[in-house]
């Protein structure tokens, strides 16, 4: 436990570093930011994207109140001036016809009503109708015990929004019921990369692509969902000597386009693939037994460990320390012959893949995103490529690399760093550690003890069983900001029709209206991206900030200030309660966002939030989040630094970032003479995981005899809210079709364009067939993405997780498809339409 006087001194270092000018080492640093061009009258200003968590830098030009045109950042070292086709339309995500300007109460009869209409209201009757919810639970509970509400937190979250949210909830309510939409992309990530190195985020960084010899792609659709990224592998392949690139995917995709081998593998068959790549490595002596000797130590789990299926369900880790021996002998049951029998990938392929890892001369970089994390032994996945780079000792220097990409945004900066995940606090603290509730009180200005209640002291309940709770009424209050849950969670139909149920009282904060707000007792009208002052993290651990360039519509807000606002109401009410309890968060709920103005003066131009709460609120809380930071090797750079540069990696050192971790020479943690150290562990080791191969919970048979596996496309982003309103990525993929092999849809006579009914034991949905497009589904798959609302396709999948890290998996589940007839088509669109109706009302 770090003592208050080292957590001043950490802080004192780095605040001296700024004050004598002590500049990040980059060149970016002293290229002029902002400008304005006499020929046009445009003021450009940087940014970063608002899709991915590639982090593209951008350029955006304001003129008149309103955002002209962006352009790719040419200066910004990820992107290098390029965009992807949603990055070039960014100048019109925030201007479609239909956008929120007020807030929505149900009413009927001009009185809140459950069951009433949606009703143009005021923010002090939005603010005291919530409070008021809320105060009724904070009433019927127990002194010490969590209360009934929950938040739906993102990874498209600004990270003082984040920090926000976990003021909020942690620290002022005491309420771990926060979880970010993040755990259904990245908690695999996550819990892949604490099991193995008891830190969170990447080791490498974009520049492993340009340093590697061979680069694997596991279930990553790269030129789709990270097309800049994907951009740069292609110029590796094209201009490097010998450079291999793999695929590895359940069905084919665009991302082949490049490789020079693509393998199809059998859904949940990654496990068996990977232990069989390091059974090859040990059987051919390619082991670096140096490192793996002075770096590596070995554990096995639990085995069997279920798929989430129960409510509530349990799960607890069982972890044993192994030896090398023991791990050889566990591998000896994956042999490439018996490997290839689950996997359907050809020995002579798994071979060739074992080759190019075990081989001493060529560097590695593996990627991987969805595919391994939304899967029912994710964080098993997330190992066992560990496993592979640490057997070989390719990792933690340029080109060998394991590396996650990011889904969202800020799904790293703000979900994982700043810590709204519902077991979590600020930079990979937890709740169940009691130093570093300590350290939060202590940071966090709150009176000693205040977290030590029973309720807070174990984690919370994460994304599923939080929304399973609210159905079984247990969370009778939820609020989400920053995503579109009832578009996009797995088995759908259940929480679309728990969220209505009586005695709920559910907060939708959204830039447009959406399958969420359709459901929602309150609407709240939110400001986007560039409407406010905002930061995101993005994959390869880089911190970016931009500046508000324009004002949001109507009377719309942004999450931080709803957050703060809204704590404000709650607070004077709950002060008035005749439960001592209730009037004691009453006064720390009063106290978490009170800032001195004079120690974060206004600035020159200020954000519409810094101007209404009358403090740079945005620096307040950044800066008082980053001392946890600077005490768990996470060091972020003073806040002022950020508006000048175009992003650093963390952590930031004497005003230097780091692009390789754990690492002597690259990592200022790792001491001389240390060659690696994977300080997150106490023995400074990694682990390799003795994970078996198990089979998904629910595979094809006679009665439902297709996999379903769904997914994104270039031309959208997530469930389409955003991108479905820009008229030119509109045009170019209207609506979600389903892709299926030729020789599916020949036996079910279904042909291109033919209308398919798409049915799980859970629901169904009707969509079109599409045969032979960009991607390419094997015998016994089919593939649709989730980006349209008019296609719910989470009717259909199931919400199984993984137990580890309560991660859905949604690439796997047993479905049946039929040719609809077309007369019959309306009465079934009609039945669907009846369905969400009924859901609405």
């Amino acid at each position: 436990m770090i003592s208050r006087r080292e957590l001043l001194k950490a802080t004192a270092v780095t605040a001296t570093l700024a004050a004598a000018g002590a500049a990040p080492r980059t060149a970016e640093a002293k290229i002029d930011l902002r400008q304005t061009d006499p020929k046009t009258g445009i003021h450009w200003d940087k940014g970063v994207c608002r899709f991915c968590g590639t982090g593209c830098g951008v350029m955006i030009g304001t003129k008149g109140g309103r955002i002209v045109a962006t352009t790719g950042d040419r200066f910004a070292p990820v992107n290098r001036g390029l965009n992807c086709i949603k990055g070039y339309f960014l100048a019109k995500i925030q201007y479609g016809a239909d956008r929120l300007t007020m807030p929505l109460i149900r009413k009927k009869g001009g009185k809140f009503d459950h069951h009433g209409v949606q009703t143009p209201s005021s923010w002090d009757e939005a603010y005291d109708l919530m409070a008021t919810k809320a105060l009724e639970i904070l009433e019927k509970t127990e002194p010490g015990k969590r209360p009934g509400l929950g938040f739906f937190s993102s990874g498209q979250h600004t990270i003082w929004e984040g920090i926000a949210a976990t003021k909020l909830f942690k620290a002022g309510l005491r309420c771990n019921n926060i979880d970010p939409n993040a755990r259904h992309c990245m908690a695999s990530a996550v819990a892949g990369f604490m099991r193995t190195f008891g830190k969170d985020e990447p080791m490498g960084c974009y520049e492993d692509i340009e340093h590697a010899d061979t680069i694997v792609l596991w279930g990553a659709n790269m030129a789709e969902m990270h097309p800049v990224l994907y951009s740069r592998i292609v110029n590796r392949k094209l201009t490097g000597k010998g450079i291999k690139v793999y695929n590895l995917s359940t069905f084919s995709n665009m991302s082949a386009d490049v490789a020079d081998k693509e393998f199809i593998f059998a859904p949940q068959s990654d496990l068996a693939l990977m232990n069989g790549i390091c059974h090859l490595i040990v059987a051919n002596g390619q082991v670096n037994e140096e490192f793996v000797k002075k770096h590596v130590s070995f554990k096995k789990g639990k085995w069997n460990i279920g798929y989430g299926l129960e409510d509530d369900f349990k799960f607890k880790e069982e972890a044993k320390g192994v030896d090398f021996a023991a791990y050889k002998e566990f591998l000896k049951d994956y042999t490439p012959e018996k490997v290839s029998k689950i996997s359907g990938v050809p020995v002579e392929a798994i071979r060739e893949l074992a080759a190019e890892y075990g081989d001493p001369n060529r560097k590695v970089t593996s990627f991987w995103t969805m595919g391994f994390n939304q899967h029912t032994r994710g964080s098993w996945a997330n190992n066992l490529i560990y496993n592979v780079h640490l057997l070989a000792g390719k990792i933690s220097e340029p080109g060998n690399s394991p590396f996650s990409n990011t889904g969202q945004p800020s799904a790293c900066g703000t979900a994982r760093e700043v810590g709204t995940f519902s077991h979590r606090l600020p930079a990979d603290m937890v709740v169940d550690n009691p130093d570093h509730r300590k350290l939060a009180e202590q940071i966090w200005r709150l009176p000693k003890g205040w977290l030590e209640t029973p309720g807070f002291v174990v984690p919370g309940r994460h994304a599923v069983e939080m929304v399973r709770a609210v159905d079984r009424g247990e969370i009778p209050f939820f609020w989400h900001q920053a995503n579109n849950p009832f578009q996009d969670y797995a088995n759908l139909n259940r929480y679309r029709k728990g969220i209505r149920k009586d005695g709920r009282f559910f907060v939708s904060s959204e830039i447009y209206p959406c399958r969420s707000t359709e459901l929602a007792d309150v609407v709240l009208p939110t400001a986007m991206w560039t409407e406010k002052e905002g930061a995101y993290g993005n994959s390869e651990r880089r911190t970016q900030f931009w500046r508000q360039q324009v004002k949001p519509p109507g009377e719309a807000r942004s999450d931080l200030r709803q957050l703060v606002e809204f704590a404000h109401v709650l607070a004077e009410k709950a002060k008035k309660s005749p439960k001592a309890h209730v009037r004691e968060t009453g006064e720390v709920l009063a106290a978490i966002f009170k800032f001195d103005p004079k120690e974060y003066p206004l600035p020159a131009k200020p954000s519409d939030d810094s101007k209404t709460f009358g403090f740079y609120v945005e620096k307040a809380l950044f800066e008082e989040y980053r001392k946890f930071t600077l005490v768990t090797k996470k060091d972020l750079a003073p806040f002022d630094t950020y508006h000048e540069v175009r992003g650093l990696k963390w952590p930031v050192v004497a005003g230097s970032e780091t692009n390789w971790r754990y690492k002597e020479g690259y990592d200022p943690f790792v001491k001389k003479g240390e060659g690696f150290s994977f300080y997150g562990n106490k023995d400074h080791k990694a682990v390799v995981w003795l994970n078996p191969y198990e089979p998904p919970p629910e595979i094809p048979d006679k009665e439902y005899p297709l996999w379903l596996c769904t997914g994104r496309v270039l031309e959208h982003w997530h469930s389409g809210t955003m991108t479905r309103r820009v008229p030119e990525l509109h045009r170019a993929y209207p609506h979600a079709v389903m892709a299926i092999h030729p020789q599916d849809a020949e036996k079910l006579g279904v042909k291109r364009g033919d209308v398919v009914k798409i049915e799980s034991r859970r629901g169904w949905i009707l969509t079109r067939a599409e045969i032979g497009g960009r991607q390419k589904p094997p015998v016994g798959l089919v593939y649709v993405p989730w980006f349209d609302e008019g296609v719910l396709i989470n009717r259909v999948t199931l919400d199984a997780y993984c137990p580890i890290s309560g991660q859905t998996d949604y690439k796997k589940c047993a479905v049946r498809v039929a040719k609809v007839n077309p007369k019959d088509v309306p009465a079934l669109e009609k039945k669907l339409r009846d369905i969400g109706q009924a859901e609405i009302a």
